[in-house]
């Protein structure tokens, strides 16, 4: 099955009117560390994990008449449990609120203490900190290095840093330079093929639809990850075909070049390419010779 991420495009279109802010903080008596978004139409996303566990937990919702609203869900997309943050302000040093269990209306007090928020007026700076990620490997969790220079409009991220669930200590650190999309610049999948868990760090967004993301292979000899030098626009990956396909939007849509790769010894090699233009006529895209596309 092809991977296509439309979240990753929304959040895309809507990234510049957000508000981060990391906080740490109780749900009853247990530590959690929790961050969240808020765009400019209310919608947030977030993500929040308990201390003991280390195992974060996407968050989504909405900020409606100051009152904050953010649902855990399952595998199925049913919701399980609900934050609720009357009278939340971002820019509060401690926001009180209530967790509940949707199943069985179990309701534990919940208090978050502000830790940081990222400046969002250029002449602001702001030093490495770190952000929990919603995606996580099965005995390892990810944070990200984000930090913002003076003069800049936007935090990057500089680091990944991997992290392991029991020890809750640090198995690896790896320099980045991506663009920060929040709590889902992570991504877990097989990339190479192999039956090894690897991961994925969005890097930027072009024009239209086109993203880049950096691949991390697992090496199992060493136990660590490493960079796999894929390159390429909107990569997805296909487990039953064990290829992966690039699609290169142009022109509004209007014209794609799709190119498809096997792997070998953890190296993109090129299978075949199409060039595919979009027929009003057809209401679709019909293959075309690939220099129509070049």
């Amino acid at each position: 099955m092809r991977i296509i991420t439309l979240t990753l495009a929304w959040l895309l279109c809507v990234t510049l009117a957000a508000g981060q802010t990391s906080y740490t903080g109780m749900v009853d008596k247990y530590p959690i560390e929790f961050v969240v978004y808020v765009y400019g139409d209310g919608v947030a996303i977030g993500a929040y994990g308990y201390t003991r566990l280390h195992n974060p937990i996407e968050l989504q919702g909405k900020l409606d008449n100051n009152t904050l609203t953010l649902y855990e869900k399952d595998k199925a997309g049913k919701n399980t449990a609900q934050f609720t943050f009357p009278a939340y302000n971002s820019q509060s040093h401690v926001v009180t609120g209530v967790w509940t269990n949707l199943t069985n209306q179990n309701e534990l007090k919940t208090t978050l203490n502000y830790d940081f928020g990222i400046p969002e007026t250029n002449n602001e700076a702001m030093p490495e900190k770190g952000l929990i990620q919603t995606q996580s490997l099965k005995t390892q969790y990810f944070k990200l290095g984000v930090v913002k220079k003076a003069g800049e409009s936007e935090a990057r991220v500089a680091r990944v840093t991997i992290i392991d669930k029991k020890t809750n200590q640090p198995t690896q650190q790896i320099g980045v330079d991506c663009r920060l999309l929040g709590v889902s610049n992570i991504n877990v999948g097989d990339y190479n093929f192999d039956g090894y868990e690897d991961f994925s760090v969005f890097e930027t967004s072009y024009a239209g639809a086109n993203t880049s993301s950096l691949y991390f292979l697992y090496d199992p000899q060493t136990k660590k990850y490493f960079n796999s030098g894929y390159e390429g626009t909107s990569l997805s990956f296909d487990p039953k075909t064990k290829t992966i396909t690039e699609d290169n939007q142009c022109c509004a849509g209007s014209s794609v070049t799709r190119q498809v790769y096997t792997v070998v010894n953890n190296k993109m090699v090129a299978k075949e390419k199409h060039c595919l233009k979009w027929s009003e006529k057809k209401q679709d895209y019909i293959e075309r010779p690939w220099k129509e596309c070049n």
